[in-house]
Parts: structure tokens; C-alpha cells; sequence
């Protein structure tokens, strides 16, 4: 766990599933296939000096199984980088029955013998992903109880199986919620969170906390500064959670590739937290990527460059060093 979070390190979420990544391809042109999905991957496992800013990968199960163009495993690939494997263990949210808008993520049928065979595959890490929803009359205290409930037994068996988990309760940015909305809302599922995952007896320092910021929502006309965010998440987190976990890794949540750093170099001037603050990102690290790359082997170049560029520049944002200045240097 403490490896995941090393000084200016971070975490890239490629756990993108079938439905989710044929979404980004679609936005440049291209089919999502087996082949493509794979080709993409490499491009990014493989871009060279990456190791500097990237401790670990989210894989999905497709990629956990597929081998480089050497045919050299991916695991083992990342591994031979210095960058810890991880995979991706929930098998999606679903609507959750009699409780209009909300959500309940599946995953855990089999989840003990899933974990052994990931094991073997070369995963050292997990991540399950809850998510909530800000809306008229929601979250609910049963949405909120069944989640994070599932979330501690996953922490459990994956912690059995000798594996670290990442523990991810989402609170969406969709919405118009406020700032404060937002803190209300992920303080009551972090409370939560922190009592089932005590009552399951999980030892947090031997996992990784995955949540969002405490951000507007996405239809809100207020956008909050970077200080306001930081200032807002770091409040909610320092009422909730224990300070022997080794690290919290945000996700990006929709933010831009830029404002993901912003915040999270804001949050890393902050010296009185006893964690470190580190990302998981997944499309903020990426869509320059996709951008780049669009399909094309000849792109392939400068499609690492970006990668490298964005992974950079949330290193950067680790020790509070990012300036936008920087982005073209």
C-alpha cells in the first residue's frame, strides 16, 4: 500500500470495462475490439520512463490476460518496469431494486476464487468502485449502508487473499449540487464506510482509500476555486478518516485533465494531513492520449509523449510544484 502512494507517484486507472472504453473510442473514430482495447494498453504500459510518476495500473479483466506484441504478459510487463499490477474485481453497478436513481454494485458471487486467479495472473492490488448519486431524496441511508457493506467485505477477502485493496465510494459529480452539498454527502458515506470496514476488521493500513473531491456538481453554475475544493475536502476527510491509512487516491471523476491537477496540487500545499494525496486517474490521464493517438500506429510517439506529459505533471501536483505555466514546457 505504502509503495502505491511513494512520494510523486500515482495510480493509472486502465480498468476501463468493454461498454466504458468502447465510449472513448467511439470518440475518436475507432472500433473497440479485443485487439484495439490491447494495442492501446501496450501503448500506454510501454511508454518509456513512465515508472518515474506511475506506481501501479488498474487492469481489467481482459487485460489482466493479454500479452504485448513480445508476448510478454502485461502483469509482468508493468512489473518488469517497477509498477505494481492491479485489477479491477467489481463486476458493475446495477439499479438497486425499489430505490429509484440509485445504485448497487455486484461483484462479490465468487469473488474468493476470482481473487486467487487474479493472484496468479500477477495482481498484487484490487479496486471496487460504489458510487453514489446527489439528487431529489438521494442518497438514501439503505443505498449508502449496502454499498459501502459491500465495499468492506471486498476489502476483506481481497486483504485475505494477500492482496491491497482499493476501496472507491464515488459520489458523482453529476447534478447541480453545491460544494457543500458535496461535503455533506461524502462525509456521510465516508462515517459509514470507515464503521463497516472496522466492523469487518480490515486493517486500513494495509489499504488504499479511492474517493472523490468534494467538488460541485456538474450542472451547478458555481465553480468552486482549487482552494475552496481543497479546503472543503480536506475538512470532510480529516472528521472521518483514521490516520494510519497509508494514502488517499482520488479519482479524477470528470474534471478535466488540467483541473484534476490543479486540485490536487492545492490539496498537496496542505501539510497537516497525516496521508498521502495521490490520484488514480483514469480519463485525466488519458484523453490527451486518446487524442493523440487516434487509432494509428504512426501516432503512437506522440501519444506516449502526452502520456508521459500528463503523468508528469500530477507527479508535479503530488508535491505541490504544478503551475498551468508548466503544461507547455
Amino acid at each position: 500500500a505504502k509503495e502505491l502512494v511513494a512520494p510523486g507517484k500515482g495510480i493509472l486507472a486502465a480498468d476501463e470495462s468493454t461498454g466504458t472504453i468502447k465510449k472513448r473510442f467511439d470518440s475518436i473514430g475507432i472500433d473497440s475490439n479485443p485487439e484495439t482495447n490491447r494495442l492501446y494498453r501496450q501503448l500506454l504500459f510501454t511508454t518509456p520512463g513512465i515508472e518515474e510518476f506511475i506506481s501501479g495500473v488498474i487492469m481489467f479483466d481482459e487485460t489482466i490476460r493479454q500479452v504485448s506484441d513480445e508476448g510478454v504478459p502485461f502483469p509482468q510487463l508493468l512489473k518488469d518496469k517497477g509498477i505494481i499490477p492491479g485489477i479491477k474485481v467489481d463486476t458493475g453497478a446495477v439499479d438497486l431494486e425499489n430505490f429509484s436513481g440509485e445504485k448497487i454494485t455486484e461483484g462479490l458471487d465468487g469473488l474468493r476464487e476470482r481473487l486467487e486467479e487474479y493472484k496468479n495472473l500477477g495482481a498484487q492490488f484490487t479496486k471496487w468502485r460504489a458510487v453514489i448519486t446527489i439528487g431529489e431524496g438521494i442518497p438514501t441511508s439503505r443505498c449508502i449502508s449496502l454499498n459501502t457493506d459491500a465495499l468492506a467485505r471486498y476489502a476483506g477477502l481481497s486483504q485475505e487473499a494477500g492482496l491491497v485493496p482499493i476501496v472507491e465510494p464515488e459520489v458523482l459529480m453529476d447534478g447541480n449540487h453545491d460544494v457543500e452539498k458535496c461535503e455533506e454527502v461524502t462525509y456521510s458515506v465516508l462515517k459509514e464506510l470507515f464503521i463497516k470496514l472496522e466492523a469487518h476488521r480490515i486493517d486500513v493500513r494495509g489499504m488504499l482509500l479511492k474517493p472523490n473531491m468534494v467538488i460541485d456538481g456538474k450542472e451547478n453554475s458555481q465553480n468552486s476555486t482549487p482552494s475552496q475544493i481543497s479546503e472543503s475536502t480536506l475538512r470532510c476527510f480529516k472528521n472521518v478518516v483514521p490516520a494510519d491509512l497509508p494514502g488517499i487516491v482520488f479519482l479524477s471523476g470528470g474534471q478535466s485533465p488540467t483541473e484534476a491537477s490543479m486540485n490536487l496540487n492545492e490539496m498537496n500545499k496542505e501539510k497537516s494531513v497525516n496521508w498521502e494525496l495521490s490520484f488514480s486517474y483514469g480519463r485525466a490521464l488519458q484523453e490527451p492520449v486518446l487524442n493523440a493517438w487516434q487509432g494509428k500506429t504512426e501516432n503512437i510517439k506522440s501519444a506516449q509523449d502526452a502520456f508521459y506529459q500528463r503523468a508528469k505533471m500530477n507527479s508535479l501536483a503530488r508535491k505541490g510544484e504544478y503551475g498551468k505555466e508548466m503544461e507547455n514546457e
